[in-house]
């Protein structure tokens, strides 16, 4: 006999059914960030060969944020006896391909075809891409001579030996081979983009099913500057290409240093869209992209927001484009950085329908601060913060690490590490800096600091407010160590995670993101391989780290 009436059934049913649904969204509200599925995290760019590692800082917002991470505790590692991907002298990242056990390696002189599954780590191929690029001008780089610069060390040296040791390792021009490869882009495809000298290539296998068959060149557009500028007006001296990433609807960009261009995949020239900036600004760093196809970029002097309209860019108002004065400093910090302005990429903050929506930086001020603008249109009734340049500028403060009193810089070259409305950031500037490295060449001043000359110290987190509109800081450290190396957040660990030079030689820390306790520790000791100048930090899916060393990436496994 049926006691429960029809209705009261249903009742009960529909009450569990919401039971069970509510029960799934906080499920799903723990598995995400911070409760919100959609605040942190920007949308899968469609057209890039995964959603993590396919282009540098990891996804087209540039969070520098990965799920991924190491254990907490100490570990000493021979850096000698890691599998290692020779390749340099910088290499910025190693991206994603469309194939989970592969990945590409990406370096000043070289572009590689590495396998990684079964925790392995093995360069299958590699193309000499600046070798090509220059005519032999700067020919490929043996990998004994990497592995010699790698298991050697600076201590102990100085500018005038290291920079003989150099010339006699990679060529009298050594310094010539910075900036090729630093940021490069894979599509959906598995074509890798990357810049090597004047040209902007476009990679790929020449037998996908064979992938140690070799690398060939898919599409190359050679003198890219002349072909894409035009030379009325010529672009000023020293244009060079500062960036390679991607639209979401499967267009290259391609920054420069004195703008912006959009280009098909093809890299047909008649396709190319350019937004020129002004002669008197400089873009060091890369960019940012948005799922509506905003591109923010900052210069020396500007940040500024174009737009991709699927036929040109655009700098309209009306399109959602804007531009933004920002504070700087009138000269250069002595070491480390490039030009006057912010070393950092921009980085996107807050995602979906009712949060903040911000693009962020360091100014490029002696003691930077931290700057946040409002990335589309500026709420209603906001009233421009003092001290601030624009309406725009949602909010900013002062970048202190710790240091009372202040030394006379605080500045870095590493873009801001962004995890929800969480922002870390880190000091490259010692507060000793030695005239006999001080306008030298970076691969010089990078292989030195630390071992040979003072290192820099001293990293903050600050927390956004969307409430308050403001920032506040969380914690700071004027005692750690970071160079040069750009730092990541793990999830698994969550740890804000950093490279630099201590009593015990060259080494990864890792600090708890929410008390800045120091929780992890990867030791090198003095050895160059433990240096990951100007590159980026990664950890796979294993837990394993992937360190970027100024050799080329090595793999560290922290299990037995």
């Amino acid at each position: 006999m049926d006691l429960i009436p029809d209705c009261k059934r249903k009742f009960l049913c529909l009450r569990w059914l919401s039971v069970f649904v509510v029960m799934l969204m906080s499920l799903a509200a723990c598995d995400s960030d911070d409760g919100d599925q959609n605040v942190n995290r920007a949308a899968p760019n469609p057209y890039l060969s995964s959603d993590l590692y396919a282009i540098t800082h990891f996804d087209s917002s540039q969070s520098d944020s990965t799920p991924y991470g190491p254990p907490a505790g100490v570990f000493n590692v021979d850096p000698e006896k890691q599998p290692v991907s020779y390749g340099g002298p910088i290499n910025i990242i190693t991206l994603a391909s469309t194939g989970k056990d592969y990945m590409w390696g990406v370096g000043t002189d070289r572009v590689s075809y590495i396998y990684s599954g079964d925790g392995q780590w093995t360069t299958l191929t590699s193309f000499q891409a600046l070798a090509d690029a220059s005519d032999n001008v700067l020919s490929a780089i043996p990998d004994d001579s990497l592995r010699a610069f790698g298991e050697s060390s600076a201590a102990r040296m100085d500018a005038a030996s290291m920079d003989n040791y150099l010339k006699s390792l990679f060529g009298e021009n050594y310094a010539a081979r910075f900036g090729n490869g630093t940021y490069s882009v894979v599509d959906k495809d598995n074509v890798l983009y990357a810049n090597f000298g004047k040209n902007l290539y476009a990679f790929e296998l020449i037998n996908p099913d064979l992938p140690y068959a070799g690398i060939k060149i898919r599409h190359v557009l050679k003198d890219i500057i002349v072909k894409v500028q035009g030379g009325d007006p010529a672009p000023p001296s020293g244009t060079r290409i500062s960036s390679v990433s991607m639209t979401y609807d499967g267009y290259v960009i391609v920054g420069f240093t004195n703008g912006v261009a959009v280009i098909n995949r093809d890299l047909n020239v008649d396709s190319a869209s350019f937004y020129r900036f002004g002669d008197d600004e400089y873009v060091s760093n890369s960019l940012s992209v948005d799922e509506n196809n905003g591109i923010y970029v900052a210069s020396n002097k500007l940040m500024r927001k174009l737009v991709w309209t699927g036929a040109t860019l655009s700098d309209n108002e009306s399109a959602g484009a804007w531009s933004c004065p920002y504070d700087t400093a009138t000269e250069l910090p002595p070491i480390i950085k490039f030009d006057n302005g912010t070393g950092s990429t921009p980085t996107l903050m807050g995602f979906g329908g009712n949060s903040d929506k911000l693009v962020v930086i360091t100014d490029g001020t002696k003691q930077m601060k931290l700057v946040a603008f409002w990335r589309d249109t500026i709420p209603n009734g906001f009233v421009q913060k003092p001290g601030t340049a624009s309406r725009r500028i949602a909010g900013q403060i002062q970048v202190t690490c710790g240091f009372s009193p202040l030394p006379e810089w605080i500045q870095s070259e590493q873009s801001v590490v962004v995890h929800g409305y969480g922002a870390f950031v880190v000091n490259n500037i010692p507060q000793t800096v030695n005239s006999d490295i001080v306008n030298k060449n970076k691969i010089l001043q990078v292989s030195l600091m630390g071992p040979a000359y003072d290192s820099s110290y001293g990293v903050e987190r600050f927390e956004w407010d969307p409430a308050a509109d403001e920032w506040y800081s969380v914690w700071t450290r004027s005692d750690v160590s970071s160079t040069s190396m750009i730092p990541v957040y793990s999830k698994s660990g969550d740890m804000a995670l950093i490279n630099g030079y201590t009593s015990n030689g060259w080494e990864v820390t890792g600090l708890d993101w929410n008390t800045g306790k120091i929780v992890h520790r990867t030791i090198f000791g003095d050895q160059n391989f433990g240096n990951g100048a100007y590159a980026i930090l990664q950890y796979l899916k294993d837990g394993d780290l992937l360190f970027n060393s100024i050799a080329g990436p090595l793999r560290v496994h922290y299990g037995k």
